[in-house]
């Protein structure tokens, strides 16, 4: 059974880690829903992609320099062109807190998955983790079976730092390790171009092989999470963590040919923009 995960919810449909996403996702049936998180000034956990909001907002700044009220009056969904509709919430209501997406992803009536990742560099350090953790505790997540209620939650990172972090306390087989192949070109050409920020985060980014290849194949994290570029180009290495029993979670799975090339390869995970094409694809594998 191959499961598929809305890659910051149904991003192909509305703006990405917004709460019109994330239903829509529901709607679409995902098996699971993937979200990014970042601390705000004032140490709430809030779902959002970049270190900065200037991409998808009508604001510009670090996510850390503001506070969730602050967070709450920008707006976060219009550069996307799509309409919301009423039953998804208002434009202010299109930002969520990792608790609120909890909750959300709750009402979907049925056993679902959130796959949590953790954003690097943050000048939090592992307090990022650290605060995750507690948020999913006082919601009720128990450690040992990494749910809560009907929601099992996984934790991805491509710091594989995080991911050694994170292994103290939870279960290496809801651990994803992400992993890309290396672009040092693309960093030093930030770097060049002044853009501190964004080469610390390409660093993190591209330098995720060199550690966290190691860190799947001693088991540290029971989930390999490969862009679907990095597996065609090193199928090889994934056929051998396949045999080896460790779950591969491929990101962003939107072609159907990249569909259909996982699906033949035995990838258990795939992660999506548009959930609902990509299950439409597998289903009709299934059947043919």
């Amino acid at each position: 059974m191959h499961h598929v995960y809305a890659h910051r919810g149904s991003s192909a449909a509305y703006a990405e880690n917004t709460r019109a996403a994330y239903l829509q996702a529901i709607a679409d049936g995902a098996d699971g829903i993937e979200c990014d998180v970042h601390l705000t000034r004032d140490d709430r956990i809030v779902c959002h992609h970049d270190q900065t909001v200037d991409r998808t907002s009508n604001a510009s700044g670090r996510i850390s320099s503001f506070t969730l009220q602050e967070l709450r009056e920008l707006d976060f969904a219009s550069w996307k062109g799509r309409e919301i509709p009423a039953a998804y919430g208002g434009l202010h209501d299109q930002l969520l807190t990792l608790g609120e997406l909890v909750d959300l992803a709750a009402t979907a009536g049925r056993s679902i998955g959130l796959a949590i990742e953790i954003k690097h560099p943050s000048e939090f350090g592992r307090g990022l983790e650290d605060a995750v953790l507690e948020e999913l505790t006082a919601l009720g997540w128990e450690a040992t079976t990494s749910r809560i209620g009907d929601v099992t939650v996984s934790f991805m990172c491509f710091d594989a730092g995080s991911v050694r972090h994170l292994g103290r306390r939870v279960p290496a087989e809801v651990l994803c390790q992400l992993v890309t192949g290396e672009n040092q070109k693309k960093v030093a050409g930030l770097a060049e171009r002044g853009d501190e920020l964004g080469a610390r985060v390409a660093a993190v980014v591209y330098g995720s092989a060199r550690e966290g290849v190691p860190a799947i194949e001693v088991g540290i994290a029971g989930l390999a999470g490969p862009g679907v570029a990095w597996v065609r180009r090193h199928e090889d290495t994934v056929r051998g963590w396949l045999d080896a029993g460790t779950g591969l979670r491929v990101w962003t799975v939107d072609e159907e040919a990249d569909i259909r090339f996982l699906a033949r390869l035995g990838v258990q995970e795939m992660t999506s923009n548009d959930p609902k094409h990509t299950r439409a694809v597998l289903d009709s594998l299934a059947r043919a």
